[in-house]
Formats: C-alpha cells, sequence, structure tokens
C-alpha cells in the first residue's frame, strides 16, 4: 500500500470511526471556505503542510535532539528535525534554531527562563497597546513569574517612541527587553531597541510571530542580528503549522535547548516539525516573496479603502499585514470591537475585537477591531477584493446587527469566496 493510499485510509477511516469529529471537521473546511479569514494571526496551509502534520510521525516519542535522543528507533525523525533546522536557519541568517517550541508562548518562556530567573524584571510593550500576552500580562505565565515593567505608544501618533523607551529601560533597569506585538501597524525598529539593550547591558528578546513572513522575504528589518533571543511563531504570515521557534547564536543554542528540553517541555510534537520542515522550504521560493509583497499591497489597498468609508485607523495606516480599527473614533463612538466582530462574524467574515490605545473599555469589550488580510492573500484575493471586503465590513457594521442585512452581505461573501476556492 503506498504513502498515498494509506493517507486516504486513515482520512476515510474517520468517517465510520467517529462521525461526531469528522462532521465538525466537515463544518470548519466549509466554514473556512465560504468565509473571510481576516484574523491577523490566522494563514491557511498547503495540502503538503497538512499531509505532513497528519503523517505517522505523530507516533513518535523523540526526547531530546538529534542524534542525542532518549529513545531508540529516532533515525528518520532525527533527518526530518535537521531539515527543519537547517532550512529556518536559512530562511533567517540565523547561526542556530531550536524548533520544538510547541507555541509562540513556550518559546518566550524559554527565552525568559534563559536569560533571567524568576522574580527579575522583564520590560515588554504594554498588551493595551499592541502587546502581547506574553510581554508581560498579570494574567499570563509572564506577568506571575516576573516583574514587569510596560512600554506604550506615543498619546498622540500611537507609534513606538524609542526616546521613550529608551528613558523607561534607564529608569526600570530591566533584565530583559522585549520587543514585538500582536497589533502595531507600523514598522519596529530593532536595530534601535538593540541599541538601548546595549547601552544599558541588558538582554534583547524580539518576539516576531506576526511579522515573520515578511522579516524572511526582506520586506521588514530582520531582529535576527540585534536580538539575544528571536522567537516566533510558525503559522501566521509564515504559513506553516501552529508551532513555534527560536532563533539564536551558535554558542546559545546549547542554553536554549536545556529550556525547552527539559526546561518546560517533554517529547517533540515531530509531526508538527516536519510540517514546519515542509513550511520553511515552501519559505524559502520566489513564489513566498511575491505572496509577501501581496500581503503588503493588500493591506495598505485595505486600510485606503477603510479610510474612504469613514473608519478611524490607528496610526492612520499601515506598513504590514494588519490594520487596527479604532471605533471609539469612528462615528458616535458607540459601537464596541465585541459587536461588530459579532456582527461581521454572522456576514461571514472573521474579524477579531482588540484593544486600542488608551482604551477605556474592558479587553472582553474593547474600542477596537483587528483586521489581517494573511488568510484572504493566501487564496490570491488582490486589493480589488479587499476594497470590497473593506465596503462590506462597513456596511455589516452599519447594520447594527440587522440580521437580514447581515444575511445578504453574507450570501456575496460566500460567492466571492466561491472565486478563490482553498482546499476544494
Amino acid at each position: 500500500m503506498s504513502h498515498t493510499q494509506l493517507h486516504t485510509e486513515f482520512n476515510s477511516s474517520l468517517k465510520t470511526r467517529d462521525s461526531a469529529i469528522f462532521d465538525s471537521i466537515q463544518r470548519e473546511h466549509r466554514r473556512q471556505e465560504q468565509g473571510l479569514e481576516l484574523i491577523a494571526s490566522e494563514n491557511y496551509v498547503s495540502r503538503a503542510v497538512l499531509e505532513a502534520q497528519g503523517s505517522v510521525l505523530t507516533n513518535k516519542y523523540a526526547e531530546g535532539y538529534p542524534s542525542k535522543r532518549y529513545y531508540g528507533g529516532c533515525e528518520f525523525v532525527d533527518q526530518v528535525e535537521a531539515l527543519a533546522i537547517e532550512r529556518v536557519c536559512k530562511l533567517f541568517g540565523a547561526q542556530a534554531a531550536n524548533v520544538q517550541a510547541h507555541s509562540g508562548s513556550q518559546a518566550n518562556m524559554a527565552a525568559y527562563l534563559a536569560l533571567m530567573a524568576p522574580g527579575e524584571k522583564l520590560m515588554g510593550m504594554s498588551l493595551s497597546h499592541g502587546g502581547h500576552l506574553t510581554h508581560g500580562s498579570p494574567a499570563n505565565f509572564s506577568g506571575k513569574m516576573f516583574q514587569v515593567a510596560s512600554y506604550g505608544l506615543h498619546p498622540e501618533t500611537h507609534r513606538l517612541d524609542y526616546d521613550s523607551i529608551r528613558d523607561q529601560v534607564k529608569k526600570e533597569k530591566p533584565k530583559v527587553l522585549v520587543a514585538g506585538a500582536s497589533a502595531y501597524p507600523r514598522i519596529i525598529d530593532f536595530e534601535v531597541m538593540g541599541q538601548i539593550a546595549r547601552e544599558e547591558n541588558i538582554h534583547f528578546v524580539v518576539d516576531m510571530a506576526h511579522i515573520a513572513g515578511l522579516v524572511a522575504a526582506g520586506l521588514h528589518p530582520s531582529p535576527i542580528a540585534h536580538a539575544t533571543f528571536t522567537t516566533s511563531t510558525t503559522h501566521k504570515t509564515l504559513r506553516g503549522p501552529r508551532g513555534g521557534l527560536i532563533l539564536c547564536t551558535q554558542d546559545r543554542l546549547k542554553l536554549i535547548n536545556s529550556q525547552i528540553f527539559p526546561g518546560i517541555q517533554g517529547g517533540p510534537l515531530m509531526h508538527v516539525i516536519a510540517a514546519k520542515a515542509v513550511a520553511f522550504g515552501e519559505a524559502l521560493t520566489p513564489a513566498f516573496v511575491e505572496y509577501q509583497k501581496n500581503i503588503l499591497k493588500n493591506c495598505k489597498a485595505l486600510a485606503e479603502e477603510l479610510m474612504n468609508q469613514g473608519f478611524k485607523l490607528v496610526t492612520d495606516g499601515t506598513d504590514n499585514h494588519l490594520v487596527l480599527v479604532d471605533l471609539a473614533s469612528t462615528g458616535d463612538g458607540s459601537i464596541t470591537g465585541k459587536e461588530a466582530e459579532a456582527w461581521l462574524d454572522q456576514a461571514g467574515i472573521t474579524v477579531n475585537k482588540n484593544t486600542v490605545p488608551n482604551e477605556k473599555r474592558s479587553p472582553f469589550i474593547t474600542s477596537g477591531i483587528r483586521i489581517g488580510v494573511p488568510a484572504v492573500t493566501t487564496r490570491g484575493m488582490g486589493p480589488s477584493e479587499m476594497k470590497q471586503i473593506a465596503k462590506w465590513i462597513y456596511q455589516g457594521i452599519q447594520t447594527r446587527g440587522d440580521t437580514q442585512k447581515l444575511g445578504q452581505i453574507h450570501s456575496a461573501v460566500q460567492e466571492l469566496c466561491g472565486k478563490f476556492p482553498l482546499y476544494l
């Protein structure tokens, strides 16, 4: 029996053996095919990535690292992990890499634990200003294990103010300075932030999860030369499976490896590492660079049309793959992010509610929505589709929950999606 036949048999057996799970997967497949995925942290992997992640490698336990495992029978998974490491180092111009992190959050935890002890001080971007939970939120391990000082955006421009960050670092004296964001639409100057860290003789960690694909394509400044450790997810703009990675110099590899295993993880997910390797290989192609260029074109077109429709965008535009809509500064300011997310969902348009700078509402309500284009760009949509999507977003929010009008938009959305099939 060939591998393809085996894979097909496994797929067909799910329907017979567990119809409830099979049906849920089919419904999710239809949702993805028939809706516009505009969550900035989501994307669609290739069939090759799906096949690798659904492979028999899920059966193999492989604690340790290539050629240094605690189990026998690892010769083939060693090849897979070695390829993943080789490819990601080539992709980002890094000396060394750990590809075992199960997520970006665990990659960040490993980096922090490698550089400071619990109770020492971490400084990252405030969550309400566009940072990430793992950059010091009190609800997260980062805020529970370490002292935290946060920097935010300039109160008027809503951009990173590097002079202010320098002053805060001098005052707070953190052990680790973190750069990176989950909802910041502008280029981050890693060179300047690295210089701030060096001036104060502290470590610099960059979480490039959102912009990794743009960095790989040379369309955003790279943090590799400036950071002690660079972490990332492997999905989002990188368009791989959900997971994490850490990049560093060769002399720091042993330190970071020991933090992942045996520090915070056990056996690696070898099927996911195989899928990562496939995605890194795809990202090394010229087609991937064109894809990233299209992301930038699409996001600028979307931002322009959203502003034409009357939306206020944080920083009045974008340099990357996402925009942040400030609903509190749009119209009469009464519509919340939670409402906008729910209404657009009924129209087949998936976004997420998000805090905005100087947020007045709860993080469960919010005054903004975050919109990203990686997934719709993967489908082949271009600037003309982005303009239409922006109009639908405006129309959907203006309905204020009118189910009939939202249903009409949903029908139009499904028609557009039918022209850009995903896995059909």
